[in-house]
């Protein structure tokens, strides 16, 4: 772990230097601290947070507001990691200077380093013009959540020759358009590492196996918090789950039990104070 904070140049460096890069989400100010603790690099304020803390189907439902309000609890938890902040469904797709505008509002507002979006070649006059305006930007193939709908669902993308050749072609135009790095999700192993190879910015692996310059995971997903379906790429680092059941049905038991809370959790009065307010208050 560095001691120093992440920047996108650091970022690059560490590729050069073929360090990996540790990648993970945050959604609150508790999760921001332990990730910064755990040795993160690099905190993603993903709109997943939809899905894994406001109960949403999907990512669509999320707000730039949602994201200003996410990433402002971030970065007070986590002052000495790279912030990166999603920009959400629609939040850049119908005009380019709105697409700067919403992205400035995560920086200015939210206090956010740098922003993510997804899609290649559609959106790189977007990424030119966020860049131009001082923003660094992250690009996101592959796999791109705020495309569900259009997608079929949550596919592994670039199997076949043509998809596989679109998704190289997009990561070399979003490196040419000014991406500090590229999140790769669920793409063959062996094309993330091609991409990989040829690009001179990092990228980050989500589902797209170990050649990547870095990964990235919900850390709702590792800590074993998320309870319903796990992505096949997922790995869980403890069962914080079923710890934290257990904590509340011991704690719901001895509530009705009476066995909590006991005298030392409690605060004390003098007897003079507590006679004079019965004697007092009884002649009322």
């Amino acid at each position: 772990m560095s001691t120093s904070k992440a920047t996108t140049v650091s970022l690059q460096e560490m590729k050069r230097n073929r360090h990996k890069i540790v990648m993970l989400t945050a959604y609150d100010y508790p999760t921001a601290k332990v990730a910064e603790a755990g040795g993160t690099d690099v905190i993603l304020v993903g709109d997943s947070l939809g899905m894994v803390v406001l109960g949403y189907d999907s990512t669509l439902p999320v707000t730039v507001d949602d994201m200003v309000h996410h990433t402002k609890a971030v970065t007070r938890g986590a002052k000495q990691t790279l912030i990166v902040t999603d920009l959400p469904f629609l939040s850049y797709h119908i005009s380019t200077p709105e697409a700067v505008r919403n992205a400035g509002r995560l920086i200015q507002e939210g206090g956010a380093d740098a922003v993510k979006l997804e899609g290649g070649r559609e959106v790189i006059e977007q990424v030119q013009a966020i860049v131009r305006a001082g923003i660094p930007v992250c690009g996101h193939i592959g796999l791109q959540p705020q495309m569900v709908n259009q997608l079929g669902g949550y596919k592994v993308q670039g199997k076949d020759y043509e998809g596989a050749k679109r998704i190289l072609e997009d990561a070399l135009l979003l490196q040419a358009a000014g991406c500090f790095a590229i999140v790769l999700e669920c793409v063959p192993t062996l094309l993330a590492q091609l991409i990989s190879e040829r690009l001179s910015i990092p990228t980050i692996g989500i589902g797209a196996g170990d050649g990547c310059d870095g990964q990235v995971l919900v850390i709702h997903d590792m800590l074993g918090i998320t309870e319903k379906y796990l992505p096949k790429f997922a790995k869980k680092y403890a069962e914080l789950a079923g710890d934290m059941t257990a904590a509340i049905a011991t704690y719901s038991q001895e509530v009705r039990d009476g066995q909590f809370p006991e005298a030392h959790h409690g605060f004390k009065m003098s007897d003079e104070v507590l006679e004079r307010l019965v004697e007092e208050t009884g002649r009322s």
